[in-house]
């Protein structure tokens, strides 16, 4: 007589629910982490931009201002950025939160740090 192998009934239930558990929050997280890697790719463009080199700090918090309109960024401004001057260039840094709703009353906190 031969053992039955495979995946019962219940287990493939819970294991679709605890799939589908993790893809929901997923879901819910990743336009926090898209404008995240929105914002780096900025801030490192705007610190190794040869057009503002010699420039003031106002002007990079203009540029990061208008390149951020552009890609629909909200969770940070330009005076927002914690810019120095170094030489020439400019060393760029940004940290802020976003606290994300999951469901009912959880929320998920996501702290975010850019350094360029």
């Amino acid at each position: 007589m031969c053992k039955q192998r495979g995946l019962s009934l219940i287990g493939l239930l819970i294991t679709s629910a605890v799939i589908v558990f993790f893809c929901l929050v997923g879901f819910k997280l990743l336009p926090s982490y898209i404008e995240y890697w929105t914002i780096q790719r900025i801030i490192s463009d705007l610190g190794h931009s040869a057009e503002l080199r010699g420039t003031s700090i106002v002007s990079v918090q203009n540029a990061f201002d208008r390149r951020a309109t552009i890609d629909s960024v909200t969770s940070v401004r330009g005076k927002d950025l914690e810019i120095n001057k170094v030489g020439d260039g400019f060393e760029i840094a940004s940290n802020w939160s976003t606290r994300v709703p999951l469901f009912g009353n959880i929320n998920a906190c996501l702290d975010f740090e850019v350094k360029n």
